[in-house]
């Protein structure tokens, strides 16, 4: 069964110390509260020594870095002018990003004159297409307008039969043309 009060958590559950194990020194505190002590304590004497020997331990490291002196080769100095020492006249340097971004800007803008004036394959490639779909175009009008053409001669035949079947009806009679004939009734 678990001590404390609630489940363990992941911090982990409650560590109660006895009298006994506080006397001991074997206390269930974590470790880091007996490091802070002894450092404090250290402190203390540390002052107690000269000013030199405080010097030495300020400008030590702790772990590797103490060991390798190494500086990172990486690391950018920031260079400080004075506004006297600033030199007004030199002008600054694009960066290689900022000269590719231009040339490709201009480029771009070239190509587009180019495309404008029909110079580059792909302009010709398009007036081609272009071409080509206008003459389509004004083969399908042609053709609607024959279409039209004959839709209206074939109606005016259908207009001429009904009139010619229309007056023989009324020759022969109406009995007569009902009987065997009954399209137009």
């Amino acid at each position: 069964m678990g001590k404390g009060k609630f489940k363990g958590k992941p911090t982990g559950r409650r560590n109660f110390s006895t009298l006994e194990e506080m006397i001991a020194g074997t206390s269930s505190r974590p470790r880091r509260f007996k490091q802070v002590e002894v450092e404090h304590k250290e402190g203390e004497e540390i002052e107690e020594e000269s000013e030199e020997d405080s010097e030495e331990e300020t400008e030590r490291r702790k772990g590797i870095q103490g060991i390798i002196q190494i500086e990172n080769p990486n690391l950018v100095k920031p260079k400080t002018m004075k506004a006297g020492q600033a030199d007004l006249e030199r002008t600054t340097e694009l960066s290689r990003r900022e000269r590719e971004e231009i040339e490709k800007q201009k480029a771009h803008e070239r190509y587009m004159r180019l495309q404008e004036q029909g110079k580059t394959e792909q302009a010709r490639k398009d007036l081609e297409r272009l071409a080509l779909v206008r003459k389509q175009r004004a083969e399908a009008a042609k053709k609607r307008e024959e279409e039209k053409a004959g839709l209206i001669t074939w109606t005016l035949g259908l207009i001429t039969a009904r009139n010619y079947w229309a007056s023989c009806r009324l020759q022969m009679g109406n009995d007569r043309w009902c009987s065997h004939i009954n399209w137009f009734a």
